[in-house]
C-alpha cells in the first residue's frame, strides 16, 4: 500500500528511518532549498509544501545534528575545558541568511511596522535640559519617552523606562546617546524614516555648504507649534537671573567665524585634554547651543540654555550662577579666556579660533609718579631716577574698555537729572597714543597711555558704566552717540602699523544694553541679521524688530563690531556687550 499523500505530521526517528508515511529526511542543502522556496516544491519532494516555516527550521537543525554527530575524542577532557576540533571532522554547514536572520525573525517585521508611532507627542519633546533619568538622576543609558517627554534609565525588565512603559502604556523611546528608537516593553528597535526630524532636533548637523549660506538666508522657518522664526534670531529662556549670560551668548552666536567653527563638531571634538579636565565641557555645550540656535527645523521658536549654563556654573566654580544676577563684561572676559584655554590655547604661542577672531595688540606706556604730598624739589629729583622713567610693554587684548566722563550731580531747571551725551570718538581718544590717564593704587600712582598696534577682525567695546566703592555700586547713565557703520580706527594706530592695516573700518553687528539699577537691572541685545539686513531686539524669549536709529538712544554696555575684511568675505560684525 502506498503512503498517504499528505501526512498530518512527521515522526522521524533518525536518518533514513520513517514511520507513518514520513519520507526520509532530506540533506541540509536540500532542506535549506526547501526553506528558501517552500511554495515551489511539489508532492514529489515529500509533501513539504504544507509544513510551516518554524517546523522546517527545527527539522533542518535536527537533520544537521543527526547527520554530523560530534567526533569522539580518545580521552575525556576536563569539565569546562574546550575540546579542540578533530582535523578530519567535517565542518558544520553554514545556514542560509534567510534562515539565520531573514524572514523568520519576527522582530524584523515589527521594527518596520511599529503600531505605536501615532502615540508620539512632539509638542512635549524638549531636549534642551540635562540628559538625566527623572527617577535615578543618572546620566548613563538614558532614554526619552516620546509620549510624555520624560527621561528614564535603561530598557531592561527592571529598568525605569520598562516600568514606565508598562505602567502608563507609553511604548516609544529614544536613546539619547545612540539616537536609536525602541518599542517597550516588547524591546525591539524601531526603524522608520519619519522619526528623523526628532533626531535632528536632538542633534542638529550642518554641512559646509549650509554653513556658507547661513548669512545669505532670509527665509523664515516654521516650528512644530506653528510659530515662525529666523534661525540665529531665537530667544533664550531666562531660568531665573541669567539674562546677563543670555545676552553675551546671543552676541557670540552672531559672530560668523566663531559660529561657523562651532557649528561643525569635527573642528574641536578631537582636541586632547588632560584626564579629569572639566573645562572642555564648556566647548561641547557651547557648540551644542550654537547648533540649536541656528537649527532651521526646531520644534519651538526658542531655546533653553540650561545645559550651557550648568557648564558655566561648574567651570567657573560658581562665580557665575543662574540664580544670581551677574555682570556682562565680567562674564564675557571669563568666558572668552576659558573657551580659549579649553580649546588648547596658551597666552603667547598657541592660538585658537577665539584669538583669531577677537585678539588685538597694543603698546602700554607707563610712568610712575611721585607722591603728591612731597615738596616740589624732591619730586624733581625723583623724576630723574630710572624708576620714574617711562616704560613700554607690548600687550594683547580681547576687548577695549572705554571710560565714560563723570556724570553731573546737579539738576536742570525742571528739577530733573541731566543725562549727558558723549561721542564715541571722544572716549576712543584713550587709545591714540597721546592721551594720558592717571591710575591710582594704595601706595603708588601711575600715568598711562595706550596705542593700538593690531586690530582684530572683530572688535569688542566695553563701556565702563559701573564704578564700585566700599559702600555700593554706582551706574553712569551717560549716552554714547555712536554710528552704526563706518567707524574708522586708523588714527589710533601707530604710523608704521597704518601702512600694514589696509582695512580699519568697523560696522556694528550687536549691541548689549543694561537697563535699570546696577544690582537689579536687566539685559537686552540688538542683533543684525545679515540675511535680511534687519535689526532685532532680543530680551530673553521676546524677539522684536527695531529701527537702527533707536539703537543709538540706548545705554550701550558692550558693542561688537566687525571689520571690512570680515564683511567682504561674507562674515558680519560681532555684537557688542
Amino acid at each position: 500500500m502506498s503512503p498517504p499523500a499528505s501526512p498530518p505530521r512527521w515522526h522521524c526517528r533518525g536518518p533514513g528511518q520513517s514511520r507513518g508515511g514520513c519520507p526520509p529526511s532530506p540533506g541540509p542543502a536540500a532542506l535549506a532549498e526547501l526553506v528558501l522556496h517552500p511554495l515551489a516544491q511539489g508532492p514529489a519532494q515529500g509533501g513539504l509544501q504544507r509544513a510551516p516555516g518554524a517546523h522546517l527550521l527545527r527539522h533542518l537543525l535536527r537533520a544537521v545534528r543527526l547527520r554530523h554527530p560530534p567526533t569522539p575524542t580518545p580521552s575525556a577532557a576536563p569539565v569546562g575545558a574546550r575540546r579542540p576540533p578533530h582535523p578530519s571532522a567535517p565542518r558544520a554547514p553554514v545556514l542560509p541568511a534567510a534562515v539565520r536572520y531573514g524572514r523568520f525573525d519576527p522582530e524584523d517585521q515589527r521594527s518596520r511596522h511599529c503600531p505605536y508611532l501615532d502615540t508620539i507627542n512632539k509638542s512635549v519633546l524638549d531636549f534642551d535640559f540635562e540628559k538625566l533619568c527623572s527617577i535615578s538622576l543618572s546620566h548613563i543609558n538614558v532614554y526619552a519617552c516620546l509620549v510624555c517627554g520624560k527621561y528614564f534609565q535603561g530598557r531592561g525588565l527592571k529598568s525605569h523606562a520598562y516600568i514606565h512603559s508598562v505602567q502608563f502604556s507609553h511604548h516609544v523611546f529614544l536613546n539619547l546617546h545612540t539616537l536609536k528608537f525602541y518599542c517597550l516593553p516588547d524591546n525591539y528597535e524601531i526603524i522608520d524614516s519619519s522619526l528623523e526630524d526628532i533626531t535632528y532636533v536632538l542633534k542638529p548637523t550642518f554641512t559646509k555648504q549650509q554653513i556658507t549660506n547661513l548669512d545669505k538666508q532670509a527665509k523664515l522657518s516654521r516650528a512644530y507649534d506653528g510659530t515662525t522664526y529666523l534661525p540665529g534670531i531665537v530667544g533664550l529662556n531666562n531660568i531665573k537671573a541669567n539674562d546677563y549670560a543670555n545676552a553675551v551668548l546671543q552676541a557670540l552666536s552672531n559672530v560668523p567665524p566663531l559660529r561657523n567653527y562651532f557649528l561643525e563638531e569635527d573642528n574641536y571634538k578631537n582636541i586632547k585634554r588632560p584626564p579629569g579636565d572639566i573645562m572642555f565641557l564648556l566647548v561641547q555645550r557651547f557648540g551644542e547651543l550654537m547648533r540649536k540656535l541656528w537649527n532651521p527645523r526646531n520644534f519651538k521658536a526658542h531655546v533653553s540654555p540650561h545645559e550651557m549654563l550648568q557648564a558655566v556654573v561648574l567651570c567657573s566654580k560658581k562665580n557665575f550662577q543662574i540664580t544670581k544676577q551677574g555682570d556682562g563684561v565680567d562674564f564675557l572676559s571669563w568666558f572668552l579666556n576659558a573657551l580659549h584655554s579649553a580649546l588648547g590655547g596658551t597666552k603667547k604661542k598657541k592660538k585658537t579660533i577665539v584669538t583669531d577672531v577677537f585678539q588685538g595688540s597694543m603698546r602700554i606706556f607707563t610712568k610712575k609718579l611721585p607722591h603728591p604730598d612731597l615738596p616740589a624739589e624732591e619730586k624733581a629729583q625723583l623724576l630723574q631716577n630710572a624708576e620714574y622713567q617711562e616704560t613700554m610693554v607690548e600687550s594683547t587684548f580681547m576687548y577695549l574698555t572705554l571710560d565714560l566722563p563723570t556724570a553731573p550731580l546737579y539738576k536742570d531747571e525742571k528739577e530733573q537729572l541731566i543725562i549727558p551725551q558723549v561721542p564715541l570718538f571722544s572716549i576712543l581718544a584713550k587709545f591714540n597714543g597721546v592721551t594720558e590717564k592717571e591710575y591710582k593704587t594704595y601706595k603708588e600712582n601711575f600715568l598711562k597711555r595706550f596705542q593700538l598696534t593690531k586690530l582684530p577682525p572683530y572688535l569688542i567695546f566695553c563701556i565702563k558704566r559701573f564704578t564700585k566703592n566700599n559702600f555700593f555700586v554706582e551706574k553712569n547713565p551717560t549716552i554714547v552717540n555712536f554710528p552704526i557703520t563706518n567707524v574708522d580706527l586708523r588714527e589710533y594706530l601707530s604710523e608704521e602699523v597704518q601702512a600694514v592695516h589696509t582695512n580699519t573700518t568697523y560696522d556694528l553687528i550687536a549691541n548689549i544694553v543694561h537697563d535699570g539699577k546696577p544690582s537689579e537691572g536687566s539685559y537686552r541685545i540688538h542683533v543684525l541679521h545679515h540675511g535680511t539686513g534687519k535689526w532685532y531686539e532680543l530680551q530673553d524669549l521676546q524677539v522684536t524688530d527695531i529701527l537702527p536709529q533707536m539703537i543709538t538712544l540706548s545705554e550701550a554696555y558692550i558693542q561688537r563690531r566687525g571689520g571690512d575684511t570680515a564683511t567682504s568675505s561674507g562674515a558680519g560684525t560681532s555684537p557688542g556687550l
